[in-house]
This record gives C-alpha cells, structure tokens and sequence, in this order.
C-alpha cells in the first residue's frame, strides 16, 4: 500500500497557514524599532569586545614592564652580560638574549621536524587513503591537537627524553657531532632537542588538518586536467594540488610557528630551563614562556617581575604578528577565487 502524498492543494495551504502564523507574530510584536537597536548595539558591542581585550591585555603588560624598560633599555634583548652570566636576577643584571635565542631554536627545529611528516600526512589522508580508514586516522589526528600540554610534558619526560638520550642521542653525536649542533656535553637527554621534537609532535596535527582542508578544497577539475595530460599520481599531487594550495600550506605552517613559540609546559618540563646560549642542540637551554613559567611566582623584587614581563610582552607581540600573518595567507587562498594552474 502507497503512503499518503499531500497534494499541491494541501502544500498551498499548509504554506499559507505558516505565512499567516508570521504575519500575526509580526503584527502582535509592536513596534520593534527599539529591540533592532538594542541588538545592534549588543552584536557590535560583542564583535568589538575582542578588540578591547587584547588591547587591555597589551596595555597591562605595557605599565607592568614600565621598570624594566626604563632600567635596561633596549641591552634587555641584547648581550647584557655580568661574569659570564646573562640573567642574575641577584645583582640586578637581566638579558632576554638566552630566551629569545632558546625560543627561536626550538620552534624553527620543530617545524623542520613537524612540516614534512605533516605534509605527507595531509597528502595521503586526502588522495591516497582508503574510505575505510580515512575517518579513523583524521579523527585520531585531531584528537592530538586536543591533549593538554601537560599530558604531552609528563610523556616527553618519561618517555620521550630516556629515549632520545639512550639511543638517539648517542647517534647523532657519532654520526653529526662533527657539525657542532650535536656535542656529547649533556648526558641528560634534556635540552633544545628534546623540546624541539615534543613540539614537534604537538604541532603536527595543527599542520595537517589544516593542510588538508586547504588540499580538499581544491577542485577535482584541476586533478583531472593534470592526469588528463598524461602526469603520473606524485606529479598530479605536486602540480594539481600542492601548487594550488602552497599559500595556505604556508599559512598552516605559520600557525603552528605561533603554537610552538608560546608553548609553555611541555618545554618546560624538558628543555633543561638553564638561560644560556649554545651551539649544541643537546645542551640545555630555556624559552621565553619557561622563564615566566618557573620564576614569576619566586621573583623578590620589582625588577625582576617587570623583566619577566616584559618578556611576556615581545612573546605576546611575536605571537600576534605570527597568526595576524597566517591569517592574511589562509585568506588569500580560501577567498573563493578558483585555483588555477600556471
């Protein structure tokens, strides 16, 4: 027995009953001029409130760091050094240098990790991946972005740094140590390495997710042009997709720069969190955030808060600069401009 199919009749009024039932909603409301402004103003007010934090987020740790840009001056991201030392909260003597130098190292070595496995990653998650498998590994891809740092901190300790210093330490010392980047002169494991590759791992899936909905979107039409000339699969990839979307791929790369460079507990826990300037990648070193992490809470006097601070300000500008970047790119090429190919 068919299933009873409404008439065009029976569509008709059923749609006029709805347009009726909105007609006498509008017409009991009243005059609403008054409610349209008030929601206006409160939208505005919302999209404006981001605005207003990350200006009294900035304009706090302008006044907080007041003291130590009067006392330092422009040496605080310098070379200001008293017996060898860079950073003697005791004497009044404070250098970002071993930072800034900590935290660059270690985001940039991550990202040399991190950006090829993510890529290939990408790459066979979108063109290459069985159906059946696709869901499960984009899901668990995900699911790393989500674990709290701590959790990655805790395993790279544990697990992490014994291995790193019992077997692959010992052979990028025989194999790379001529280079200077891998001096056997630290037999903890911790270190600008260890904190490189937990980062490494933190950052991969940010990369990857992001690669590959800049790859997805990518039309099928350009896939099929490039194999239609006779190309092979690696060179559809290369020419068809890779080169569509190598600005959002940068872009996705520049985000996960961001992630690394205010990463906090996880370099904490394994960098060696000594403020010193080294060749060697094995030997200890620490970060921006590490520093505030570990001696906000013990610093005695103003000066050494209002230093701590105001490194917390260049990592906080450094942040913004490197996502206001990545977005610019990620726009660029999510527009709704059609790829194409040159």
């Amino acid at each position: 027995m068919q299933p009873d199919v409404p008439s065009t009749a029976q569509a008709a009024e059923a749609g006029k009953s709805e347009v009726s039932a909105v007609r006498k909603f509008l017409l009991s409301r009243g005059n609403s001029a008054l409610a349209d402004r008030v929601f206006h103003v409160l939208m505005v007010v919302c999209g404006l409130s981001i605005f207003g934090i990350v200006i009294l987020i900035l304009a706090e740790l302008v006044e907080r760091s007041n003291l130590a840009w009067k006392t330092v001056g422009f040496k605080f991201f310098g070379n200001l050094t008293l017996n060898g030392s860079f950073w003697d909260p005791v004497n009044g003597h404070f250098s970002a240098l071993p930072f800034v130098y900590g935290t660059l190292v270690s985001s940039f070595l991550s990202l040399l990790i991190a950006v090829p496995l993510a890529i290939g990653l990408a790459i066979f998650l979108t063109e290459m991946c069985p159906k059946l498998l696709r869901g499960p590994l984009a899901f668990i891809t995900e699911l790393l972005a989500a674990i709290p740092s701590i959790i990655y901190g805790l395993w790279a300790f544990f697990v992490l740094v014994p291995l790193l210093r019992e077997h692959v330490n010992p052979l990028l010392i025989k194999y790379l140590g001529w280079t200077g980047l891998f001096e056997d002169t630290n037999p903890t494991g911790l270190g600008y390495f260890a904190a490189a590759v937990i980062l490494a791992i933190m950052i991969l899936p940010i990369i990857s997710s992001l690669t590959r909905e800049v790859m997805t979107a990518v039309p099928h039409s350009q896939r099929e042009a490039v194999l239609a000339l006779g190309a092979t699969r690696w060179e559809m990839i290369r020419m068809g997709v890779l080169r569509n979307a190598r600005i959002g791929i940068v872009g996705s790369v520049i985000l996960g720069l961001g992630r690394a460079l205010g990463e906090t507990m996880a370099v904490t826990m394994v960098i060696g969190n000594t403020p010193q300037i080294s060749k060697s990648l094995l030997d200890n070193g620490n970060s921006m955030s590490s520093v505030i992490a570990t001696e906000f809470t013990e610093a005695v006097s103003d000066l050494h808060r209002s230093a701590l601070i105001e490194i917390g300000l260049a990592l906080f500008v450094l942040t913004i600069i490197v996502n206001g970047l990545a977005q610019l790119l990620v726009w660029a090429v999510t527009r709704g401009a059609p790829a194409r190919v040159n």
